[in-house]
């Protein structure tokens, strides 16, 4: 049966599983995603490639939406958070950030997180440059080669998603939350992204996020 959230239990710890694309943490109310890639489409502008504006306007809507559902204290974001250099994309996050000023925000730096580094706390980022720990759980932008040990580690980069093959040849691409081995590797949360088709080994789980449900594999 599919759904829009799903409830895990991780080291005793309750994780919900939103087809919004994030992860609501009860115990620390935090709600966690990943390569939100905010001013990826000004990026492209920059360049003369007519992306719409609006690509980012519904990541932001949809990330409001998570907000008002979950009521976090606490936003965790595993990394490229942003997408380039500062560009006009850069104002519609203000205002939003403006708007959820009561929400805590961190950033685990990703790859494209290159603003200066006084452009985040201007915007009320906290940055975290080599990971950052709540309890036993250590949130990484690119998932470790190795276990953290006896820590879960959460991670994003990889933007997963799976291939669904129906009758006809029908073949679907879906993004989705990966479950290898100790670790939790969260989709893109920006609609505006390409997709790792990941090819799970024996023990791990997938759960694909397609027309706003969870489908668990």
């Amino acid at each position: 049966m599919m759904q829009k959230i799903l409830q895990y239990s991780l080291l005793g710890q309750s994780f919900f599983l939103s087809a919004g694309r994030a992860v609501y943490w009860e115990g620390q109310r935090a709600l966690v995603l990943s390569d939100l890639h905010i001013g990826k489409g000004g990026h492209f502008r920059k360049a003369g490639i007519p992306i719409p504006e609006q690509v980012q306007e519904e990541d932001l809507s949809r990330l409001g939406e998570l907000v008002g559902e979950f009521d976090p204290k606490k936003i965790i974001v595993v990394g490229d958070m942003f997408h380039s250099a500062a560009n006009s994309d850069l104002d519609k996050f203000k205002r939003w950030r403006e708007a959820h000023s009561q929400q805590e925000v961190v950033l685990v730096k990703g790859n494209h997180d290159i603003l200066k580094k006084e452009k985040y706390g201007e915007m009320g980022v906290q940055l975290e440059q080599d990971g950052y720990g709540l309890d036993n759980v250590v949130f990484y932008h690119q998932p470790p080669e190795t276990a953290e040990g006896e820590r879960f580690t959460i991670s994003g980069h990889l933007h997963p998603g799976i291939l669904v093959e129906g009758n006809g040849r029908q073949r679907l691409r879906l993004p989705c939350f990966w479950l290898p081995k100790d670790c939790l590797v969260l989709p893109a949360f920006s609609a505006f992204t390409g997709l790792f088709l990941v090819k799970p080994q024996a023990g791990e789980k997938i759960i694909a996020i397609a027309d706003g449900e969870l489908i668990p594999f």
